[in-house]
């Protein structure tokens, strides 16, 4: 392998038109590819507008079997373009089961992986439970010809332990495909904070574990399918940081964007060097992370 991965962040708006989002994203794989990127990571859900506003059955039809006709599609596009892509799909597994899935395509456009996501949000605008059965298939990292991928998904950016068992089994980078924004109504300050707080954390995550961290975010405003709150901004911000919590590339809040950048897989090995975190790790003395809490 090379001394450097190029990667490339596809942040995009989605509309309600499934088949041009899709397509959107399609062209923006071709666009990263062509600027010389070896892995492309998609958004959260990117073939569809983010229905979880709002609990409404009629969603489930938007749900596909992985491996699937839209699958397909991503598969053929990671052939025809000699890139790794991380996709990420509305899962149907069977009848009232569905998943919050992440695809991992290798550069021939076959399945290395998937990674249901873990962590699921039921808060305002985020009703997430309703749609996403947990996922089952733990953390583990998938291998890929440009490397091993610790492949999260939004929600789960916010709890080291699944950024930690990605590192312990060997991940050589974390990728978090996102759908998060703002409640319009929101103060610049809070709005802020918020966002502050989501780069803080995930940058946290690199400088822990001594891993490059990829964030791809959706962006642009999508209003809320009963017209039932003010809906969401996404705040796009897409980023890379390297395994120091150093910010390398990010994208802007309100564009759409093919975001390449460069990871040197050699720094791993020297921060770790002079940060060996996972050398002194206390594993005889932290039993209690499997509780709820601790009375």
């Amino acid at each position: 392998m090379s001394e450097t991965l190029k990667v490339a962040m596809v942040q995009q708006a989605c509309g309600t038109d499934r088949e041009q989002n899709l397509e959107l994203s399609l062209r923006f794989i071709r666009e990263a590819a062509a600027k010389g990127a070896e892995l492309v990571v998609l958004q959260e859900l990117h073939c569809g507008p983010y229905f979880c506003q709002c609990e409404d059955t009629s969603f489930f039809d938007w749900a596909e079997s992985i491996p699937g006709p839209a699958a397909a599609r991503v598969g053929t596009q990671a052939h025809e373009s000699g890139v790794v892509v991380v996709s990420s799909l509305f899962e149907r597994r069977a009848a009232g089961v569905y998943h919050n899935t992440a695809v991992v395509f290798d550069s021939d456009g076959s399945i290395a992986g998937k990674y249901r996501k873990m962590h699921i949000p039921d808060d305002p605008g985020f009703y997430e439970k309703f749609y996403f059965t947990p996922g089952d298939l733990g953390f583990h990292p998938i291998d890929t010809s440009v490397g091993r991928l610790g492949v999260l998904v939004c929600w789960d950016q916010w709890f080291p332990e699944a950024a930690r068992l990605m590192a312990l089994r060997g991940a050589e980078v974390l990728i978090y495909p996102t759908a998060i924004g703002w409640t319009p109504s929101d103060p610049d300050d809070e709005k802020e904070r918020q966002r502050d707080a989501w780069t803080t954390v995930q940058r946290s995550h690199a400088i822990a574990n001594g891993l490059p961290v990829i964030v791809v975010n959706r962006t642009g405003f999508e209003p809320d399918p009963t017209g039932a709150s003010e809906g969401i901004h996404f705040w796009g911000s897409s980023f890379v940081a390297g395994p120091q919590g150093e910010i390398i590339a990010q994208g802007n809040i309100d564009a759409e964007q093919v975001i390449v950048a460069e990871i040197e897989r050699g720094r791993t090995e020297t921060v770790r060097r002079i940060w060996p975190f996972l050398r002194d790790r206390r594993v005889d003395a932290y039993n209690g992370l499997n509780q709820r809490l601790l009375d």
